[in-house]
């Protein structure tokens, strides 16, 4: 899921900028046809300008609710090189840029008034089994590495959506169904190439420019230099057993309190989901989702204790399954092939369509008391009554095992002493009324103000425009780091967007 406030806002915040919105937008209005041309020219990928066949398509980002926002030119690609001379393009003449991986920014960050530099083609994906490391282009999407590590029996975790670019999962922290069990994708990040915006090719790793690697650890995507390829450590493939628990709307608060006091002392093998939705006609919903590695029959063990806590669900699924196919569930795409888990239109044989949807996130450092499930279930009760047919709620997403034995400066994730990380969204088709969108953006903004705790911090993968302390609520006490790392390999503010990391507080 996605997210941003309002269209006004979305146009009005697009992607990393070389000088300001105004100066940048007339720069753009004189550059002609020639001028792009002599980039096309340039590059060993290709251009595509608004006039060029399959522009309206691949100006498209994942989340809908971005359409109107029209790059001046997309550049795919073909290697670090590509990258060099886009950048050389952008900076001589003060234009405004940004990269492109998955497109999946919340804030449509992924998109640019100017020229956005699209590294999708950059998408190999070369394990070395012996050594369980792999070398992912900064293109790749999720499900492409999980199908490729899935053949040597090895995993990286991360992030469930199929679609999502391997480079913004893992500059915004990476977390996913294994990451009590192995940690966040950050953390088995050792190596990575970038091209700064002065046009030179580093390589980031414990034993040069270090410091770049920490940042990349959780310091959010587009801030620093363009990433091309990343190398990780990976662990062994454990089994998978998923499980579905859903009880009735009257029990909600009692399931998630119960369900938070559980996760709260579970092993780092089970990692858990609690969620609230009001479904729009449909009703209201309550689940408890999940992933163990491990059997069937020891899954049965803390699922008992679970019931001990929240009583018996009405309904029940609990299977064992290949890991590769409980991430194809967990994405809502069990039933199609790896070809057929990506966009429409995103390569050949894709199916997926993309969504609008906003979204805020929050977290829950320890379990709360019952007046407090009880606010997080009016706080549903209220999208319900203020957009009856717009679909939205809350995900409680466990956090804890090892995540949070990393210390808080190790990497530039700070968020290792949360119980769960919270995403209230909701979403909307081509049916939905101005008025029922507007009443969600309203709901959200309410959340925000009145029933999240704005001391609790806030998700940078969940990158959200309306919050207004957001670099302490995104970094904490590494933003400081951060704004240093970005003053050696930045100096100029090139990689600029209205939430990037500053030169200063």
């Amino acid at each position: 899921m996605s997210a941003l406030s309002s269209t006004a806002l979305a146009t009005s915040s697009q992607g990393s900028q070389g000088g300001s919105l105004a100066a940048g937008a007339a720069k753009l209005k004189s550059l002609s046809l020639p001028g792009w041309r002599e980039l096309s020219s340039s590059l060993r990928g290709s251009l595509v300008l608004p006039s060029s066949p399959g522009y309206a398509t691949r100006a498209l980002l994942y989340n809908s609710k971005f359409a109107e926002l029209k790059p001046a030119a997309i550049a795919y690609c073909q290697g670090p090189d590509d990258v060099a001379r886009c950048l050389d393009f952008v900076v001589k003449r003060d234009l405004p840029f940004t990269a492109r991986s998955g497109g999946h920014s919340y804030g449509g960050y992924s998109s640019s008034p100017g020229l956005v530099i699209d590294v999708s083609r950059l998408a190999a994906v070369d394990v070395d089994a012996k050594a369980k490391t792999v070398k992912v282009g900064t293109g790749a999407r999720l499900i492409d590495v999980y199908n490729t590590l899935d053949r040597h029996g090895l995993v990286l975790p991360g992030g469930t959506c199929p679609t999502v670019g391997i480079a913004g999962s893992t500059m915004g922290g990476g977390v996913g169904v294994l990451a009590r069990k192995f940690g966040l994708t950050c953390d088995h990040l050792i190596g990575s190439r970038l091209v700064t915006a002065a046009g030179d090719r580093i390589v980031a790793n414990a034993n040069h420019h270090s410091d770049l690697l920490w940042a990349l650890k959780g310091g959010g995507g587009g801030n620093f230099a363009i990433a091309t390829s990343f190398e990780f450590e990976l662990d062994p493939m454990p089994p998978a057993t998923l499980f579905s628990l859903q009880y009735p709307w009257s029990e909600a608060a009692a399931v998630l309190e119960g369900w938070q006091h559980w996760i709260d002392v579970q092993p780092d093998e089970l990692w858990s989901t609690c969620q609230l939705f009001s479904q729009g006609t449909a009703g209201f919903l309550v689940q408890v989702n999940g992933v163990f590695c491990g059997s069937e029959s020891v899954l049965s063990t803390h699922l008992t204790s679970l019931r001990s806590l929240v009583g018996t669900a009405s309904s029940t699924f609990v299977g064992a399954d290949t890991y590769l196919e409980a991430m194809k569930i967990e994405a809502g795409c069990s039933k199609l092939t790896v070809v057929a888990c990506h966009l429409a239109g995103d390569g050949p044989g894709g199916l997926l369509g993309h969504e609008a949807y906003t979204a805020k996130s929050s977290y829950v450092t320890t379990p709360d008391t019952r007046g407090r499930t009880s606010e997080w279930v009016h706080a549903v009760e209220v999208l319900a009554r203020e957009a009856p047919y717009v679909g939205g709620g809350l995900s409680f997403d466990s956090y804890g095992g090892t995540i949070n034995r990393v210390a808080k400066d190790a990497t530039a994730f700070v968020h290792r002493d949360k119980l769960a990380g919270v995403q209230a969204a909701y979403s909307w088709g081509t049916h939905s009324s101005v008025s029922e969108i507007a009443a969600g953006e309203r709901w959200l903004r309410w959340l925000g103000n009145e029933v999240f705790d704005a001391r609790a911090g806030a998700y940078q993968n969940y990158i959200d425009p309306t919050l207004l302390n957001w670099q302490d609520a995104y970094y904490g006490s590494n933003l400081d780091r951060l704004i240093r790392v970005k003053k050696i390999y930045d100096p100029e503010n090139r990689f600029s967007f209205a939430q990037s990391i500053p030169l200063r507080r």
